[in-house]
């Protein structure tokens, strides 16, 4: 794959793959100012073809990044778990250890330590994800991700057929024991939030399949034995998770990454528990549609609502209890 195949179609942007399937970096490009559409409809072709697109030293603020975010779709709220949110900018989720270790009494590097797809148990997932370098360490903290379109297709055509029929459920919390005293088990107890999705999601706007699950919030798959279900998601978590279909990231200040949400997992830093670093990106999301299956089956709420840029009602009462005035 030589430089001008990969720049074919591009006339704003420059394009450069990270690996073979997945992953590219994005220059020519100042996200401090305002881009013309024609370099934002270049930027979606990239991230389609590549899944995941990377932007170096960008220093842009976080009205920015929320502005630039905005150039793709609805920005949603933060988390459907978020109940500190930054004044003014109720959009940006920060991925701060010592604040998620403040807030949830836990010691991790991110919201999901797992491989995922961010808020699947959602009815409709992020459409994509955006998040920004802040203050990363010098050594260690990188994120991979792995390309959901190229795991399908490696599948053995047996295989894929199975998977074109089934569904799964999904749920903050799934296949991990978290401690039920925690703050995040109980934030998670009071906002349960779940969802029915279909094993292989045709993709919006390329049509592509794509394997819909991943380790950090598929718990079974439905109607099939619990023995069976381990045994599937075993085998397509494993497809999802080799090595050939992943691109690893360095991070540094002021770097951004952007994945398409519906094509993709994502693995958070591995090697940073045992050291003493600060670390703290920004990320925003994009209201996603509700995923559609190979049979046309649509994803279904078991528990929770649509997640997009308002406030979840759990969070809003419960916020609204509190500005309630205090009886004399």
């Amino acid at each position: 794959m030589d430089k001008m195949e990969t720049q074919m179609g591009y006339k704003h942007i420059e394009v450069k793959p990270t690996s073979g399937f997945t992953g590219a970096e994005i220059g020519g490009v100042d996200l401090s100012t305002h881009l013309e559409d024609e370099v934002i409809a270049e930027i979606r072709k990239a991230l389609l073809k590549w899944k995941v697109v990377f932007f170096r030293n960008q220093n842009i603020d976080h009205a920015a990044q929320v502005a630039f975010t905005a150039r793709f779709g609805e920005v949603t709220y933060a988390h459907p778990h978020e109940d500190e949110p930054i004044e003014e900018h109720p959009q940006i989720l920060p991925v701060d250890r010592s604040r998620y270790e403040r807030k949830n009494g836990l010691r991790r590097s991110s919201y999901e330590s797992r491989w995922h797809t961010d808020v699947t148990a959602a009815v409709n997932p992020p459409a994509g994800s955006i998040l920004r370098a802040v203050n990363v360490p010098s050594v260690g903290g990188d994120t991979q991700w792995t390309n959901l379109v190229a795991a399908y297709e490696g599948l053995s055509a047996p295989l894929r057929e199975l998977a074109d029929k089934l569904k799964a459920e999904h749920r903050f919390n799934a296949r991990l024991r978290i401690p039920s005293n925690s703050k995040l088990a109980q934030r998670i107890a009071a906002n349960p939030i779940v969802s029915i999705h279909p094993v292989v999601r045709v993709h919006p706007e390329t049509g592509e399949r794509a394997l819909f699950v991943n380790p950090g919030f598929t718990s079974h798959i439905l109607d099939v034995s619990p023995q069976e279900s381990e045994l599937l998601l075993e085998l397509f978590f494993k497809q999802i998770t080799k090595p050939a279909y992943t691109t690893r990231f360095r991070w540094h200040n002021g770097d951004i990454a952007f994945w398409d949400n519906r094509a993709t997992a994502h693995l958070a830093p591995q090697d940073l528990d045992h050291i003493e670093v600060e670390r703290v990106l920004y990320r925003t999301t994009i209201t996603g549609d509700i995923p559609v299956g190979v049979d046309g089956f649509r994803s279904e709420i078991v528990e929770g609502e649509i997640f997009n840029s308002e406030l979840p009602t759990v969070l809003k009462n419960k916020a609204e209890k509190v500005a309630e005035p205090a009886l004399a």
